[in-house]
């Protein structure tokens, strides 16, 4: 997720959780959300016949060099179409996701490939905060896991940041407020917050993008995060435990980290969600 002013590069080295594990799936029809960016996307949305172009826009970008630019249709197809690993990295998406969801929430879609960047891939949410951009660097695509743990990744940042998971206008904020607004009450991030930060005397500011913080809060509570990197903030946390949760075949919800994937099925959208990841993506997982 990236947010204005601050790159977050999606770290997911240590990316093996819990155990083996492998699945991935379709769609859910939901809201979307991450980090709001002031500049980049453009903002509107093309029907899916309206006018096409022969080859995509290129892009500089500061984690991949150059990116090819595909604008999202309301079909959920690129315009230009994309062709080769491109075309591939797509389809999987929209297999994860769905074609409906991916039509009225993605706006654009970026790849770039830099086998040498740590970072997999991101979002940013547009201007008009329905929309938002994916950028995957194509490189994860040479290990069909990785690439699957990533876009899950980068979905849940989607559906657990959209703009009906924050009161953007709050005058008083009874939970926690990040740049997104007050989180609501009945939001995944207050009740993951709630659950599994509240218990510690001090932790990484819920912003936190600092590498170093994020480590050291992860040696002082290792067996409480699925990854090093989710120690990272709120977010990362909330997105590296909701990738697991898909990607594990099963867990003990009396470990901590199990826990937090037992948390996910106390929403049936959530579940379901689960389930047709795993079906959308059972090929590249094995299953």
């Amino acid at each position: 997720m990236r947010r204005p002013l601050v790159i977050v590069s999606i770290v997911i080295a240590a990316l093996l959780v819990l155990g083996g594990a492998i699945a991935a799936g379709l769609a859910i029809a939901s809201t979307l959300v991450a980090a709001i960016s002031d500049s980049g996307a453009p903002g509107g949305r093309q029907a899916a016949d309206e006018g096409t172009y022969d080859a995509p826009a290129l892009e500089a970008d500061e984690d991949f060099g150059t990116v090819e630019v595909y604008d999202v249709l309301e079909d959920g197809t690129l315009s230009p179409a994309a062709s080769g690993v491109t075309e591939e990295v797509w389809a999987l998406f929209v297999e994860l996701v769905g074609a409906d969801t991916v039509g009225s929430s993605i706006l654009q879609f970026k790849a770039g490939d830099a086998p040498d960047s740590d970072t997999l891939a991101y979002v940013v949410q547009d201007r008009d905060p329905q929309y938002w951009t994916l950028v995957v660097n194509l490189a994860t695509a040479d290990d069909p896991e990785l690439l699957v743990a990533t876009l899950v990744h980068e979905y849940a940042h989607v559906f657990s940041y959209a703009p009906s998971q924050f009161d953007a206008k709050a005058d008083a904020c009874p939970t926690f407020e990040v740049i997104e607004g007050c989180v609501e009450p009945d939001a995944y991030l207050w009740a993951f917050y709630d659950t599994f930060w509240a218990g510690y005397a001090e932790h990484p500011d819920l912003e936190n993008v600092d590498a170093d913080i994020a480590y050291e809060f992860y040696l002082a509570n290792e067996e409480d995060f699925v990854s090093d990197y989710a120690a990272t903030n709120i977010g990362e946390d909330f997105a590296e435990s909701f990738m697991t949760f898909v990607l594990e075949e099963s867990w003990s919800p009396m470990s901590p980290t199990g826990a937090k994937l037992e948390f996910f099925t106390q929403y049936p959208e959530l579940v379901a969600l689960r389930e047709q990841m795993r079906a959308g993506a059972a090929e590249e997982l094995g299953l």
